[in-house]
């Protein structure tokens, strides 16, 4: 018989019940120490009293009414976010692949507008994930995505992840924008040169193209800052979020300048659930918290102490760890052995993590985390890389 759900995942097998800031248990009564933030989306851990409070407040009063009318939850955020980033403007969404297909419409909308219908094109880097929409997998261009739903969709042109003289030999009369991560995390947490990441920005500038920034995993603290172009010193005309930005709860967005957003007026763009009140309650709270003082403070300083205890980690075990990478807390260790094999050991051993491309395993704490769980976190690797013999 067919699977009632359909089986598009490869499930481990165990489901959970509960949740209390960096554990999870499941229903067989194990406890988990949570580095895999349901793939860096639990951004304020499990049960965060301030997020439950908000949600059970709103749930009491209105669940949703459409865009058809005010959304002052929306109005709240939009203003938050604009104020605590380049962006003049906010669209909301359901998830991260709807708020990148909100900024290729948008980039398309924005030349069209200017007389230029012919620039419809957009340059993506090699080993991208951008979504599991049509558009976004055409986006990250993938063949494992691609597999099965051809003919691609077009209008995306694949240069090397780094390489600033193939790009700019990619632009041509029909280019209209750069899609890029700051840090490639589906591919193997590889992150951006800065200057690479800069030199974008005069690049789009000098062949008046829109620099779109991808920054569903690393944004909402997840490498330190609030964004992670926040740490370039430069911005892109448009941004997509979403997983840390609910803390769990379904919400994406589409950040833009007024110029790159020009174009987006009423029925150019929509959606029946996008940012309704209580994804409006979920995001802002979650804004209040990352905004308060000190937080994003802690989230460098607890990614400094787990950058520093990985690396002394895989000095110890070279056999099995071959590079520690990432930013903050978006970090992941290249190995010599399987990384879904380690995955899985390290479950069975009580810590949950991620794999990802290049033979990763991804670990992506709540941001709340803190040094005692820390430890816990590096005495399960410690003890599961010691048994293991590549």
């Amino acid at each position: 018989m067919f699977p009632v759900v359909m089986p598009t995942y490869a499930r481990a097998d165990i489901a959970f019940e509960r949740g209390e800031g960096a554990y999870l248990w499941s229903t067989d009564g194990r406890r988990f120490l949570d580095f895999h933030s349901g793939v860096a989306v639990n951004s304020l851990g499990h049960g965060h009293p301030r997020l439950v409070g908000a949600l059970i407040a709103q749930a009491a009063k209105v669940w949703h009414t459409s865009n058809l009318f005010r959304v002052p939850g929306q109005e709240r955020v939009a203003a938050k976010l604009v104020a605590a980033t380049f962006a003049d403007t906010v669209f909301f969404c359901n998830s991260g692949a709807e708020a990148i297909e909100c900024a290729l419409k948008m980039a398309r909308k924005h030349h069209y507008d200017a007389g230029r219908p012919e620039r419809y094109r957009v340059i993506t880097a090699i080993g991208a994930f951008h979504g599991r929409t049509l558009a976004t997998i055409a986006a990250g261009g993938q063949e494992k995505h691609l597999k099965g739903f051809a003919p691609a969709m077009e209008g995306f042109d694949h240069v090397p992840f780094g390489n600033l003289n193939t790009l700019r030999d990619a632009i041509g009369p029909e280019t209209a924008a750069i899609l890029v991560e700051p840090v490639q995390g589906e591919g193997g947490i590889i992150a951006g040169d800065p200057d690479y990441l800069r030199r974008l920005r005069a690049t789009a500038d000098e062949f008046g193209l829109l620099l779109i920034f991808d920054e569903v995993q690393t944004g909402m603290g997840r490498t330190g800052s609030l964004f992670a172009y926040q740490q370039l010193g430069i911005a892109p005309d448009i941004m997509a979020a979403a997983k840390g930005l609910g803390g769990g709860f379904p919400v994406g967005a589409c950040l833009a300048t007024a110029a790159a957003a020009a174009g987006m007026t009423a029925g150019s763009h929509g959606s029946t659930f996008g940012g309704n009140p209580l994804a409006m309650a979920a995001a802002e709270t979650v804004l209040d918290v990352m905004l308060e003082d000190g937080f994003l403070a802690h989230v460098g300083a607890m990614g400094a102490l787990l950058r520093t205890r990985l690396d002394t980690l895989a000095a110890a075990v070279p056999a099995v760890i071959e590079e520690v990478r990432g930013v903050g807390l978006m970090l992941g260790l290249k190995l010599r052995v399987a990384n879904t094999d380690m995955v899985a050991r390290l479950m069975d051993n009580g810590l949950l993590t991620v794999p990802a491309g290049d033979n990763v395993v991804r670990l992506l704490p709540p941001l709340t985390i803190g040094e005692a769980e820390i430890e816990a976190a590096l005495a399960i690797l410690s003890r599961t890389f010691g048994e293991v013999t590549p």
